[in-house]
């Protein structure tokens, strides 16, 4: 049973603090995600709040410019943290305010907290320097470091009751974790490489002559750059299709919730698709007037209903 605001209101002060900075990290490091979870109810925003304040932490150890070994310690220490929280061995007054309030929110809501093992997992292979030769290769980082983080958020916004098909519910989370991860990789592409990483698959970089990496604002000579980010694209696209389903089991609001994160970055991919030498020129992104029509659109269940009717087409 979903808990209800008149149950958060009446949190522990510590418990209520520990959200307050979880919501605090989100929305300062994560503008569209903390977008789209305005729309959801007070118990279900501090819990993703939560869970994101969580997965911020591991992506800024992956991130930060620590030895490897050093990283490598730091995600075992934070997987300690982790095993804590699952125990619950973590006080409401405990000194680190992301375990209190992953704690509280994990005791109200199911959420699956060995998505956030996966997500420890998936950053280790960044510290390791992995490479991915083949789409499915890049397939299992992504499921690590955004499936599993749809996975999770479904803990929290539940499948709605009566919803059809919702045994299919974490497969479509976890495609549309995937969507999010693979428009994430072509935004950010040379951004990545000037920290000396390539998600893209090693084939795909070959098939279009884009081997030799993006290290400046000009593709590799000779490449096909925009026919690489188009095949790219295409196959985001395809990801988008199939998570997209899940919105109709979702209820409204949490639906909208997702609409809209989802919506976002697929927007952002078809700025990518009209313009693909824009990503080795700067950070693609959307003006807020475009992000607030994408909440709107969500909030009224546009895509929602859209989607359940292809559904219903499909099945007929």
């Amino acid at each position: 049973m979903s808990p209800t605001v008149e149950d958060s209101i009446s949190l522990p002060a510590p418990v209520l603090a520990a959200y307050s900075y979880c919501e605090t990290v989100t929305g300062s490091e994560a503008r569209n995600f903390a977008y789209g979870i305005r729309l959801l109810p007070v118990a279900e925003r501090r819990a993703m709040s939560a869970l994101y304040a969580f997965s911020r932490r591991v992506d800024d150890i992956g991130d930060g410019t620590l030895a490897p070994e050093v990283k490598a310690d730091r995600l075992g220490a934070t997987r300690d943290i982790l095993d804590r929280i699952r125990d619950g061995k973590i006080d409401e007054d405990d000194t680190d305010p992301v375990a209190v309030a992953l704690v509280d929110a994990s005791r109200r809501f199911p959420i699956p907290l060995g998505g956030l093992d996966e997500l420890i997992d998936g950053v280790l292979m960044d510290v390791k320097g992995v490479t991915y030769e083949t789409w499915d290769d890049l397939k299992l980082y992504c499921r690590c470091v955004a499936g599993a983080i749809g996975r999770l958020s479904l803990g929290i916004f539940g499948p709605a009751p009566g919803a059809p098909q919702t045994e299919k519910a974490a497969e479509y989370a976890d495609t549309l974790g995937l969507a999010l991860q693979l428009t994430n990789i072509l935004r950010d592409v040379r951004e990545d490489a000037g920290n000396g990483r390539t998600y893209l698959p090693a084939d795909d970089l070959a098939k279009f002559g884009c081997s030799d990496g993006f290290d400046g604002p000009h593709p590799p000579a000779g490449s096909d750059f925009p026919g690489l980010v188009h095949f790219e694209v295409r196959r985001a696209r395809a990801l988008f299709a199939e998570g997209y389903r899940l919105l109709p089991m979702l209820d409204r609001r949490s639906g909208a919730c997702v609409a809209a994160m989802a919506g976002i970055y697929r927007r952002l991919l078809d700025r990518i698709e009209r313009d693909p030498l824009a990503v080795l020129r700067g950070r693609v992104s959307l003006p807020g007037h475009e992000k607030a029509y994408v909440a709107v659109r969500g909030l009224s269940g546009f895509d929602a209903r859209q989607i359940g009717r292809q559904a219903g087409r499909r099945r007929a």
